[in-house]
This record gives C-alpha cells, structure tokens and sequence, in this order.
C-alpha cells in the first residue's frame, strides 16, 4: 500500500522546466510552524476525532495537528500543525520579551540578525494563536494567560488574521511578554525550487501552557486531532493521513520522547541545517531526494508521470 507522501502530479514536468531553465525558481518566504505538545490521554488510540481540551491522564505526548482543506492551493488534503508566513512588521520594533535573547535566537535559527530572529519567533507565537487558539505571552516573564476564549480575544485574534493588526501591536495593546522560552527550534526546511510557493519554514515545539484549550480556529483548516506521533506516522505508513515531507519526519523525530518537557529538552540536538529537495537525471530517471531523508526519495521515468 502506498504511504501518504504528499506529492503533486505536476511536479515531474515543473522539475524539468527548472532543469531545462524554463522555470525560475520563486524566492522562497520565511515562516514558522510549532508542534504543539501536550501529556498523552491514556487509553486513547489516536484516532480522528478526539476533543480538544487541555491536559489528561498521563500517557505517550501528543501533538495537535489540523488538515488543511483540499481547497487549498498549497498541500490541500495534508494534515500539518498551525503556522504560517512572518510578518515584516514584527521586525520593526522590540516586542516585550521573556527567554533566551534575540542574538541567542539568530545564532539558534541560523539568521543574519536579531530583528530576522525576533520576527519568525513572533510567527511562531502568532500563528499557533491564530490557528489554535493558544498564546505563549503572559503579563510577566513567569507566567502565562489563561483563557483567550472571549469575545474581546477573539476580535484581536480576527484583526491578527486579518492583518489588521500586527502581533507586536497586539502584544503592546495586551500588555504581554512574548514567552520564547516556552518555545524550542526544531527544524528547518525549504520548498523545492520547482515548487510555486515556496517557503523557508522553521519548526518549534512547545507545550500546551495549563489553562489554555486548543481549538480549530483556521480558516484553512477542516479538522483538527490530538494524536501521539507514533500514532500519525503509522497512519502515515497505512496511507491513511497525508502529509509533506517536514511533518512526517518531524513526526518521526517526536516520537520517541516520553513528555512534552523531554522533547523541549531534546530540541537543543535537533539539527538546523535547511533541508533543500533536490532533483537530477540519472539513468533516463529523474531522481527527486531530501538530504539526510532517504525514505522520501521519488524515482521518475523520464518523460512519465509519477
């Protein structure tokens, strides 16, 4: 049976205009995305359909994952976590800050300076708010809001969406510390250069802080599930959950920590060196590879489909 790599059919024919230099590849566009953890629920099989609420019954970690809708331009069908593109504006000034220092983030991430830093932190904490409701700021550098459920919240959550409204504002007008402790860079990886929309995306992990409930907030989104990683990639193996390349190794890499607290503790050994696809003629086959990934590897007939 056939797993659930994501992989559109038109891809073959857009890696060999970008061999034959009739395609020029987009530059891509920086984002962020953060698996989101919480205590595993014992008992419970992973499957679909499970409640958003917070914390249960101690068990194998979870992750909080939605599906985007088969509308969608981009990864249509594909189960990720919450994130999205950064916001240049969240460079332009210094939000209130708790954690590790913006030089430590740039090292840490690989950028040139600490407003780039600041700005895919914020991405981070911003759209993990947007798409599930959940906000890693807190009134001091100890603590953490609790629920963000109510209708002023939600009119500042619609504004961020919107764009109306730029997350260092918010956090301003809130009176909120950005937790960038509560967060932990993960990985780093690039859309394919024969790929339209491309972007160079920076995966977190954090935990879900106590008080606060996930919830299907995304507009690009039709489902979300609480489900242990082992549980998703086996789903993935079955052919059963789609996902791209980058949630299914993250996947992989998640699942062998007992809680939220011994990932975010691990994180500091995840590698962060960008995984860029590559693509290239090798007997009459084009061969389409993720460095460091080997089980993504996709051999093609020249001149064929997938």
């Amino acid at each position: 049976m056939a797993n659930g790599q994501w992989y559109p059919p038109e891809w073959p024919d857009r890696i060999r205009a970008l061999a034959s230099g009739e395609l020029t590849p987009a530059a891509p566009r920086r984002a962020a995305t953060v698996m989101l953890l919480r205590e595993g629920q014992s008992g419970q099989d992973g499957r679909e359909g499970r409640d958003a609420t917070g914390h249960g019954a101690k068990g194998a970690p979870e992750v909080h994952m939605l599906r985007r809708r088969a509308s969608m331009a981009f990864a249509g069908g594909a189960y990720a976590y919450p994130g999205g593109g950064v916001d240049p504006r969240d460079d332009d000034h210094l939000v209130r800050w708790a954690g590790p220092t913006r030089a430590w983030w740039a090292a840490r991430l690989g950028v040139d300076d600490e407003a780039a830093a600041q700005a895919i932190v914020c991405a981070a904490v911003r759209e993990t708010y947007e798409e599930a409701g959940v906000l890693l700021a807190g009134p001091t550098p100890e603590t953490v809001v609790g629920d963000t459920t109510g209708e002023d919240w939600e009119a500042d959550r619609e504004a961020l969406v919107a764009r109306d409204l730029s997350f260092a504002d918010f956090l301003d007008r809130r009176g909120l510390i950005l937790r960038s402790d509560l967060l932990a860079a993960w990985a780093r990886w690039i859309t394919p250069e024969f790929e339209p929309r491309r972007y160079d995306t920076f995966f977190f992990v954090a935990a879900l802080p106590e008080g606060q409930r996930t919830r299907n907030a995304s507009t690009e989104a039709d489902r979300t599930v609480w489900i242990r990683p082992a549980d998703a990639a086996a789903r993935y193996d079955a052919g059963e959950l789609l996902m791209m390349p980058p949630t299914i190794a993250t996947l992989r890499a998640l699942s062998g920590y007992r809680t939220p607290s011994e990932a975010l503790a691990g994180a500091s050994a995840q590698d962060m060196t960008p995984v860029l696809a590559q693509a290239r003629l090798e007997d009459g086959e084009l061969v389409l590879s993720w460095p460091g990934h080997g089980e993504f590897t996709k051999r093609i007939a020249s001149g064929g489909g997938r």
